[in-house]
């Protein structure tokens, strides 16, 4: 911090804006704006470790690729006359035990100032120290330099402090928008939707993710003024010749509220209860039922018992609403869909405007890479995705060798095995066809159906409110009932196996 004391209008040309000195290897960046190479590589490489792009601290141009710093060799010749005419009149060197330290002189008196007035807090000669700060409370210049610059190490230590901090925070905070997104995906998806109150756009596992992405945005923004602060201290610290004549500045360590890095409870924590409770009722209902039914009915006539499947994790609706009946009820949730060619796997042909998949029995094709792709399933999503409301349609499947169902946008794509197949895994839900029988699957876990297999014709109705998802054979006959809490875009998915064709039919 070198003090200049009535600095003439053109010296101020000669001025570095970030060190306010004197040029020192004077460099001209793009913009025409001129500072000391090592002022400007220090601000740079500051700014960068934030990742903040090479920018010019006089206008705030930003420049898209780091400029290649090359000397001013006409500032440098102006800087170097001026220092030599202005060195005999501005200082004296006075040799000490550390080799020398340039010390300034008074204006008025033309004397070393060697005393510091801490009422003035400024830097006097020993004819000011007697003749206008007698009654002030003085000391050597060397030991107010000591003092200042103890200050200026500790302010430094907590300036990085802090920064660590704060760059830890933000870390916590990025690893928590992660984990908060895996617990959106994994959250438990078997709650009634009588319990799980849904909103369009304001679901209740949104809002932790939401916070949490403020308070990184609050931690990002208090990190740049600490690493300005940083750039300071460590050029005061590094460059301190003597005590400013003018009122001492001293860096003030930011203040920061505290910023959480967690929001509790977790979308998880705040489901765990609802679900055991469920899980027990849900137990403790089918007991009873199951009890109920053997006691009321009895055998048939032929002596076989009733058919008493077990309610496996794949439950049928228990109180699934009541559509109109036949064709013509369903008729009024019609939609029109179109298989998504991005996710249809290279086995899968598409055709009729892309109303019908075809699994090719000569092999794969050559098709693009997409992230959205299913590498090795051979699979293929709708681009029609729902997220409300009553949805019906229907496929015509060639031959019983088929997975039809349902799926969130986060199934698995790139894997290899069944975890990427509707049904198999906690995303989706899936009904399967084959020559034998129909299946039902979620998660993993099957449920087989009774009744026949051989259904040309299969009717899907989604309501999303109602938390339902509907199969219906040949356009009619009931087949099953999924109910959830559905919590995210719902999107049909079809697992087509070899020499199998579907075709979505028209409204």
């Amino acid at each position: 911090m070198s003090a200049v004391s009535e600095m003439d209008p053109h010296d101020s040309n000669l001025t570095c804006i970030i060190c306010f000195e004197r040029f020192r290897i004077p460099v001209t960046i793009p913009c025409g704006h001129t500072f000391c190479q090592e002022c400007i590589t220090k601000l740079w490489d500051t700014k960068s470790k934030a990742e903040i792009g090479p920018q010019c601290p006089l206008c705030q141009q930003e420049f898209p690729v780091r400029p290649d710093l090359k000397r001013n060799v006409s500032m440098s010749e102006l800087t170097a006359a001026a220092n030599t005419s202005s060195s005999s009149s501005r200082e004296v060197l006075v040799r000490g035990g550390d080799g020398g330290r340039a010390m300034p002189l008074c204006d008025r008196h033309k004397k070393p100032m060697v005393y510091y007035c801490r009422q003035d807090k400024m830097s006097v000669c020993c004819v000011c120290a007697i003749s206008e700060c007698a009654q002030h409370k003085m000391v050597m210049l060397e030991t107010e330099r000591e003092s200042q610059e103890m200050l200026l190490e500790r302010k430094s230590k907590e300036v990085e402090k802090l920064t660590k901090e704060t760059q830890k925070n933000i870390t916590d905070l990025s690893n928590n928008i992660s984990n908060a997104k895996v617990s959106i995906v994994t959250s438990p998806c078997h709650i009634p939707a009588s319990i799980y109150k849904y909103e369009p756009g304001n679901e209740c596992h949104r809002a932790p993710l939401k916070q949490l992405t403020q308070i990184l945005s609050c931690s990002q923004l208090q990190l740049i003024p600490l690493l300005s602060d940083t750039l300071m201290l460590e050029e005061d610290i590094q460059d301190f010749p003597f005590i400013s004549p003018q009122e001492s500045t001293v860096i003030e360590v930011p203040r920061f509220k505290d910023i959480p890095t967690d929001v509790t409870p977790t979308l998880l924590e705040r489901l765990n209860g609802v679900t055991d409770v469920l899980s027990r009722v849900s137990k403790l209902v089918s007991e009873d039922l199951e009890k109920a039914v053997s006691t009321a009915v009895g055998p048939d006539k032929d002596g076989s018992p009733q058919d008493k499947r077990p309610v496996l994790a794949v439950v049928p609706s228990p109180a699934a609403p009541c559509h109109p009946g036949g064709k013509e009820g369903l008729n009024a949730y019609r939609c029109s869909l179109t298989f998504d060619p991005r996710t249809a796997n290279g086995h899968l042909c598409l055709s009729q405007e892309n109303r019908r998949a075809e699994h090719l029995s000569s092999g794969p094709h050559s098709v693009p890479l997409d992230a959205a792709r299913f590498d090795h399933t051979w699979q293929v999503l709708c681009f029609q995705g729902f997220t409300q409301g009553q949805h019906f349609w229907e496929l015509e499947v060639s031959k019983p060798w088929a997975y039809l169902g349902v799926t969130y946008e986060a199934i698995p794509r790139k894997e290899k095995g069944k975890r990427c197949m509707v049904g198999m895994n906690d995303l989706s839900w899936s009904l399967q066809l084959d020559e034998h029988q129909i299946s039902a699957w979620h998660a993993g876990r099957r449920e087989s159906l009774s009744g026949a297999s051989q259904h040309r014709r299969i009717g899907m109705l989604l309501d999303y409110e109602a938390g339902t998802l509907s199969f219906f054979g040949d356009g009619q006959v009931r087949l099953h009932a999924f109910h959830c809490a559905f919590r995210g875009k719902l999107f049909p998915a079809c697992w087509i196996g070899e020499g199998v064709s579907i075709t979505l039919c028209l409204p």
